[in-house]
């Protein structure tokens, strides 16, 4: 594990932002979640990110939910805020917005629908922190945005002061620990990995965190996970980790046939955290949909099987 303690390392689940049925933000339940994931143990919360409903949420969905998220927080954890938009400008808007809201850090990925070279990708992440004097991290998500980040341009965006960590979601696992390596010497830096299932290995390789989808079913089992990793107790580790390997199987209790990524893991956590009471439903936004009672069935069979149920 990293010794750089960042106040932004540990258990940083990207949580999701619970719906009614005519698709508004579900104030209560996503309260009931902030206490869920903070009684856990958990040490930050990203909201706004992909498992957020970022890119579907109007921005007035995005400001309740990131309101709701801040005030119910009360600074007990650190709220990182998903700043994800097409073009620089309108990141540096949704990022003011953020720092009004009082969240502690903003979360930005690279421009996206545009077609954009590596050095306006490098000028978009500094005319954003130029912009608003909050720590932000550099969300890896090539996936969803169509550019990776290399690491010599993660590295140079590092030691110049502009990202203070990095959110990986690349499955880059080779790029990740380059990316450990060239910033061992910066105090504060956060390298965390989106890669839920090799949580263990990526503490081992010197990450100094893990922002996992799943966090939002099981956040005590990944605050295990990673307490076992802080202290060496790499056995318990892996034992925690297969059970959260297998627990992740329910993304993919929805049929690819009808239901595309998202559906399948926010879809997922969704129903998940319903079974579980902690949130009153599982209605996600247009075009995704909620999982049937069959899939459903599949998912709390997993529950079942982690023993959440």
């Amino acid at each position: 594990m990293s010794p750089r303690e960042s106040r932004f390392s540990g258990v940083v689940p990207p949580i999701v932002t619970p719906l009614t049925p005519g698709g508004e933000v579900d104030v209560p339940s996503l309260e009931r979640l902030v206490e869920f994931l903070i009684e856990a143990g958990v040490t930050g919360l990203f909201a706004l990110g992909s498992s957020g409903e970022a890119a579907f949420l109007t921005d007035a969905r995005r400001d309740r939910a990131l309101e709701a998220v801040v005030r119910t927080a009360a600074g007990r954890v650190p709220v990182l805020a998903g700043c994800i938009e097409t073009t620089t400008a309108r990141v540096i808007e949704r990022a003011e917005v953020a720092a009004e809201l009082g969240a502690d850090a903003t979360v930005v990925t690279a421009p996206f629908y545009t077609r954009v070279h590596p050095l306006e990708v490098d000028r978009h992440f500094r005319a954003v922190r130029a912009a608003v004097d909050l720590p932000m991290f550099a969300y890896d998500v090539p996936v969803s945005v169509h550019t990776k980040l290399a690491v010599d341009q993660v590295l140079s965006l590092a030691a110049d002061g502009v990202i203070d960590g990095l959110k990986d979601s690349s499955g880059d696992d080779v790029g990740f620990r380059q990316v450990v390596l060239g910033t061992a010497g910066l105090p504060g830096f956060a390298a965390l990995t989106g890669h839920e299932v090799v949580v263990d290995a990526m503490m081992l390789a010197g990450a100094d965190g893990v922002v996992p989808g799943l966090g939002n079913v099981d956040p005590h089992g990944y605050v295990r996970l990673v307490r076992a990793c802080a202290e060496g107790r790499w056995a318990d580790a892996k034992a925690e980790q297969d059970r959260l390997t297998r627990l992740f199987r329910i993304v993919e209790a929805a049929s690819p046939a009808t239901a595309g990524g998202s559906t399948k893991g926010v879809g997922a956590f969704k129903t998940a955290l319903a079974l579980r009471g902690v949130i009153a439903g599982a209605a996600v936004s247009p075009p995704m949909r909620e999982l049937t009672a069959d899939e459903t069935r599949t998912v709390a069979a997993h529950l079942e099987e982690a023993g959440l149920l």
